[in-house]
């Protein structure tokens, strides 16, 4: 009999890798006992990058979410993971210092055991700290190596990273190979080189299926030692997002390895309750690209989880390129045209700029050099003219060294720009800021919370944080989401008056009580306007007035209350008694 193979649930990135927002609090509390039941896996990853941020945009506490998501597995000996960026914590730009220490001992008291640490660009300096904070706050360190591939990228590379983070204090180590582009063979090699060195410790891969070879990269890591698989989970596995545990299982057994079994019954319904949760709100925000795997990943090198993103820049930028292309008599481009510049500049442009791991936040800094590049090309203009702040951040070496040396054209436009190189460490461009935000805490009068989460949320996420406190955020996304559910409905052939009509069917109308004209507000200055929609009223809240004929002000309800889904009469029109004035949905009430 072979080794054990543990498996982990990486609930929090098959979301993130699929599309924009994560599970509500009271969906995670309704799948958590079902993965529980499921009975195979060691381990799930709850939270960390982008998971809070996200739940503030959608106007839900982070904070909460996570506690009630990782008690479940707390109490049942299930290890809780998180993601967490290094230099840049959770979000996509650094972190001061404090605000680092502070988060792992938030997240340690929140349940959450271990922290996978990363650097997009392997930079040892950006990751050391964080295993000494978090051995500190009493969490297990996982250090992490961002595979990709190309000449830098070698398994002598990243062995020798290892070691320096093993020695640093490392207990475990993460393959993440997020753009699924690590080639199988290397990826085994690199796996028996760190156990031949360090076989106590425990190496977690974590592989993106994008370009079609997790499957032959997880059999070869397993044959040379590795402990721990990420899986995913129907209907969020493969395409872009990471091979199904149930096919993991199957290969790995055959093969003799000691593998957990499954319950099935609980797989089914947690399968069923993932898809329930796409079919309330999630699956308007996810890319139906991503359910695609794609070999042209391995062209390029980006990661799965851009195509969308990607996609999108290239179909805003389509229509611009060929009314160039039409001014000089030159033959316009497809969309699938456009693919291939794009993968053959990124190819042009990932080596000069130093061969940063394509990961978040540098893969983005390279596709939108390589994009604004074909735009200029088109023009028939020069390369590297629009490079933005945070890539030149990168490049001046304010980030950490890069793996490989840039092209000289690079260096000469920093120095052409009188831009200065550094090789200071990262974190001392950016000063603590703790003290900062318990002042701003103090003057709003809102609490620090428990074992200081909310100051951490607003230290962490300042923007989202303080949109969420004033409940901007929710209603923006409420909007959003409505736009999203009337784009879908367009797609699939819905006129706009049949949009209305299938709204107007799961709404109250607001009635006129009496003739007269309506009006949204009384004594303000400036002009009065209605609602916007995705606008949230409690019951009978003040909806509106009638300025009747006879000179009187009479108000309007909002019956039971709900989001409003239509206003069908502008600031200062005139209504019969009994005219719709607007249609309002009342709000479901979760389980």
């Amino acid at each position: 009999m072979k080794k054990q193979i543990k498996f982990s649930l990486v609930y929090r990135d098959m979301w993130q890798s699929s599309g924009k927002y994560q599970p509500r609090i009271d969906q995670l509390e309704k799948i958590a006992p079902v993965i529980v039941e499921m009975g195979c896996f060691a381990r799930v990853e709850t939270n960390g990058g982008a998971f809070e941020q996200v739940n503030l945009l959608y106007g839900e506490n982070p904070n909460k979410a996570v506690r009630a998501f990782t008690k479940p597995f707390n109490d049942a000996g299930i290890q809780t993971h998180m993601l967490d960026r290094g230099l840049n914590g959770l979000r996509m730009y650094p972190v001061p210092a404090d605000v680092r220490k502070l988060m792992y001992k938030v997240k340690h008291a929140q349940g959450v055991d271990i922290t996978r640490i990363f650097c997009g660009l392997n930079e040892v300096r950006n990751i050391i700290p964080s295993i000494q904070y978090a051995e500190q706050a009493g969490m297990i360190p996982q250090a992490t190596l961002c595979i990709t591939y190309s000449p830098i990228h070698t398994v002598e590379y990243y062995s020798g990273i290892a070691d320096q983070l093993i020695d640093a204090g490392a207990k475990e180590i993460c393959l993440k190979d997020m753009a699924g582009i690590g080639r199988p063979g290397m990826l085994g090699r690199l796996v028996k080189s760190i156990k031949d060195k360090h076989p106590e410790v425990l190496i977690e891969y974590h592989g993106h299926s994008g370009p079609g070879l997790s499957m032959a990269s997880i059999l070869e890591v397993c044959q040379n030692g590795a402990d721990i698989i990420d899986v995913a989970m129907e209907p969020l596995s493969w395409g872009k997002v990471h091979p199904d545990v149930i096919s993991v299982q199957a290969m790995l057994k055959d093969e003799g390895f000691d593998v957990p079994e499954i319950n099935m019954k609980a797989y089914m319904k947690a399968r069923s309750l993932s898809q329930e949760f796409i079919d309330d709100f999630l699956g308007y925000f996810i890319d139906s690209t991503n359910k695609h795997t794609s070999s042209l990943l391995l062209k390029c090198g980006l990661p799965g989880g851009m195509m969308g993103s990607m996609m999108a820049d290239l179909k805003g930028v389509h229509s611009g390129i060929n009314m160039i292309l039409r001014s000089k008599n030159e033959p316009e481009v497809s969309i699938d045209d456009l693919v291939v510049m794009l993968f053959d500049e990124v190819e042009y442009v990932w080596p000069k700029l130093g061969y940063p791991p394509l990961v978040t936040p540098f893969s983005q800094y390279v596709k939108n050099v390589a994009l604004m590049n074909v735009m200029q090309m088109v023009k028939g203009e020069e390369r590297w003219t629009m490079i933005d702040n945070h890539t030149w951040d990168m490049i001046l070496g304010k980030s950490g060294r890069l793996p490989g040396p840039l092209a000289p054209e690079i260096i000469e436009l920093a120095k052409e720009k009188g831009l200065e190189f550094t090789t200071a460490d990262p974190q001392s461009n950016y000063p603590d800021a703790l003290d900062e935000y318990r002042k701003e805490m103090a003057d709003n009068g809102w609490d620090l919370g428990q074992d200081d989460e909310e100051l951490f949320e607003l230290a962490m996420h300042d923007r989202q944080y303080r949109d969420y406190k004033s409940g901007v955020a929710k209603k923006r996304f409420e909007e959003e989401l409505q736009r999203a559910k009337d784009a879908s409905m367009a797609k699939n052939g819905y006129s706009e008056e049949d949009i209305k009509k299938l709204k107007r069917l799961k709404a109250d109308p607001i009635t006129a009580p009496d003739n007269g004209q309506v009006l949204w507000e009384l004594s303000v200055e400036g002009p009065s306007i209605a609602p916007s929609i995705g606008t949230n009223y409690d019951q009978n809240q003040l909806f509106c007035y009638i300025s009747t004929p006879w000179g009187e002000y009479e108000k309007v309800n909002a019956g039971l209350g709900g989001k409003v889904v239509e206003i069908c009469i502008p600031q200062g029109g005139f209504v019969r008694k009994g005219d719709v004035i607007g249609y309002i949905q009342r709000n479901e009430i979760s389980a």
